[in-house]
């Protein structure tokens, strides 16, 4: 009687099979035991199971030619997995050094990336213009990881920065340290991303020394009290911020047991650091009234603020909208940057 042998790829085809079929049974499970979602963003299962669909492609740090400006990816912490995007200036800076510029995503704590191509292409446009160093943080996010662990990532980050200025001799990090003056850092971001510069600038009061400013564009605030704006300002399908999400995005965000009154959310409630700060608010974003209070309350303290109102664009326009309007404030919001950093400086 002759051998009888088994195709051996079909094993592969039975365990492919199965674990196609247990996949689909645990989408199946878990399809209805979502707990938390945005569309498009983020979706949260009950059993912790989190997922970011990619909205947004992420790209690599090359860049064109034009723009003049060197890109690379840094390690910041290998433990935490916290890395920044490095955008340096190639234009010859003869005796001089150029400021640095921390700067801190939006996605509401849960999503986004240094790597999101909205912002490289808007940070390599900004290190052009403006002369600065910049910084772009990967910052870990939540519900993983809830506050305060964002505002962790950025102050690391910073101290390890200025600890690179002792660090002259390390030849793989010469290329931007040599360039970068160290007395000289502004804190920046938009929606989440500023609510974490302003955070974190509260958090390194030892520091303000070398903090020279913190540039807030349209910053992610929130209390259990609706504003007009946020009850009345109508967004377009498929808006970057709707009241909803802003709901969804604190419910991930915040400690257990914390409401939107919480003074990571509202810091309305909080004292204010002495340097000068720069807000950039958008016209038609439903943030725009409580950015505007926050405006309000750091004048009445006799803080040095700083107030941009971009006419008739929505939340996060300077990276996500490109009609010609939106590109006409771009490079107003740029110019506004640009001068708040000579007046600082």
């Amino acid at each position: 009687m002759g051998a009888t042998t088994l195709d051996p790829t079909l094993s592969l085809q039975i365990n492919g099979q199965d674990q196609c079929q247990q996949q689909q049974q645990q989408q199946q499970h878990r399809s209805v035991h979502v707990v938390e979602e945005i569309d498009g963003l983020i979706r949260v299962y009950k059993d912790g199971h989190v997922e970011r669909p990619q909205i947004v492609p992420c790209v690599t740090c090359s860049l064109a030619p034009e723009l003049q400006v060197t890109c690379r990816d840094m390690i910041i912490d290998k433990y935490t997995n916290i890395w920044a995007r490095f955008y340096v200036p190639n234009a010859p800076l003869g005796n001089k050094k150029l400021p640095l510029l921390l700067y801190f995503h939006g996605g509401g704590f849960c999503v986004g990336s240094p790597s999101w191509s909205c912002y490289h292409d808007f940070l390599a446009n900004l290190a052009s213009k403006i002369k600065c160093l910049i910084v772009s943080v990967s910052y870990r996010l939540a519900p993983e990881s809830p506050l305060p662990a964002a505002y962790d990532d950025g102050v690391k980050t910073l101290v390890w920065l200025k600890q690179q200025e002792f660090a002259a001799g390390n030849h793989d990090h010469k290329w931007w340290i040599n360039k970068s003056d160290f007395s000289r850092i502004f804190l920046a971001g938009d929606s989440a991303g500023a609510n974490i510069a302003y955070n974190v600038g509260l958090r390194v009061r030892p520091l303000m020394d070398i903090i020279k400013g913190l540039i807030l564009i349209q910053p992610f605030f929130g209390g259990e009290s609706r504003t007009h704006s946020e009850k009345c300002m109508v967004q377009p399908p498929r808006s970057a911020l709707t009241l909803a999400a802003s709901d969804t995005y604190w419910r991930l965000a915040l400690p257990e047991g914390a409401n939107r009154d919480h003074p990571w959310c509202n810091p309305v409630v909080r004292g204010a650091m002495e340097v000068p700060i720069m807000v950039c608010v958008a016209e038609m974003d439903i943030l725009k009234d409580r950015n505007m209070e926050f405006c309000g309350v750091l004048g009445r303290e006799g803080r040095k603020v700083e107030q941009v109102v971009c006419k008739g664009v929505g939340h996060a326009f300077q990276i996500l909208n490109k009609s010609p309007l939106s590109q006409t404030r771009l490079h107003e919001l740029i110019c506004h940057i640009n001068n708040f950093v000579i007046r600082c400086n």
